[in-house]
């Protein structure tokens, strides 16, 4: 059984390698940003790199400052080197399904406004197939009630709002509920996209599409890359 805590670490660590100073580099949320954060840490302590970050998530913020990091307030004029985050599913095609940390919308923000997106993981998220984890949607707190039943309604599928371990509501930072929808399978992430964002009052879905540069998984001690053209070849015996 694949230790899939140091699986992320390794691949995070991987992922530094694409790091380079003066950049400005995105930062997500998340234990896999955790990691990311250490290992740049050090190496800014250290004097091998020179970079400021920006982040999703006042977590991820405090672990930059406790790093050693400089962070900068995010405004879409900056621009943004490369952002690397985690993902609670890779699909063909490096499309996501991610918002797992509750910081859905200002990571779909940040990938967008960045020159790359890399994406690290552990062996367990690349799939045949997205849905199997629940897919976050955000939505604004104003008839989200009218919004999880239409999501029901349209898709057949059980929707639930995120509470938190003790029941309690769980907001994003900008005061925002999150529903996670239980498709079990999504065969057209990219209609899929569309159709929800159709739906007045979700604000963002968990789908990333056409945004990721390069997935950076561990597999044990071994690392492999996947791009854009990847199909899911890798996962023999896998879903």
């Amino acid at each position: 059984m694949a230790d899939l805590a140091e699986e992320k670490a390794f691949a995070a660590n991987k992922s530094l390698d694409e790091v380079q100073s003066g950049m400005l580099v995105g930062l997500g949320s998340g234990q896999t940003a955790a990691f990311v954060i250490e290992g740049l840490g050090v190496r800014v302590r250290q004097g091998d790199l020179y970079i400021n970050v920006v982040t999703t998530s006042q977590r991820s913020a405090d672990l930059a400052a406790k790093a050693g990091l400089t962070a900068v307030p995010f405004d879409a004029s900056l621009k943004v080197d490369l952002t690397i985050d985690g993902a609670d599913e890779i699909g063909p095609g490096l499309v996501l399904s991610k918002g797992g940390a509750g910081a859905l919308l200002r990571e779909k923000i940040l990938a967008f406004n960045s020159e790359k997106l890399i994406i690290v993981a552990d062996s367990r998220k690349p799939v045949r197939i997205l849905g199997t984890a629940s897919l976050s949607t955000e939505v604004f707190p104003f008839g989200w009630v009218g919004v999880m039943k239409k999501i029901k309604a349209q898709f057949g599928i059980r929707v639930v709002r995120r509470l938190d371990a003790h029941g309690n509501i769980v907001l994003t930072e900008q005061g925002n509920f999150l529903l996670d929808c239980l498709f079990g399978h999504i065969p057209e992430p990219q209609t899929l996209c569309q159709q929800l964002q159709d739906i007045p009052g979700v604000l963002e879905n968990g789908l990333f599409v056409g945004l990721t540069s390069k997935a950076i998984v561990a597999r044990g001690t071994t690392i492999e890359e996947l791009t854009p053209d990847w199909e899911g070849h890798s996962l023999a015996g896998q879903r």
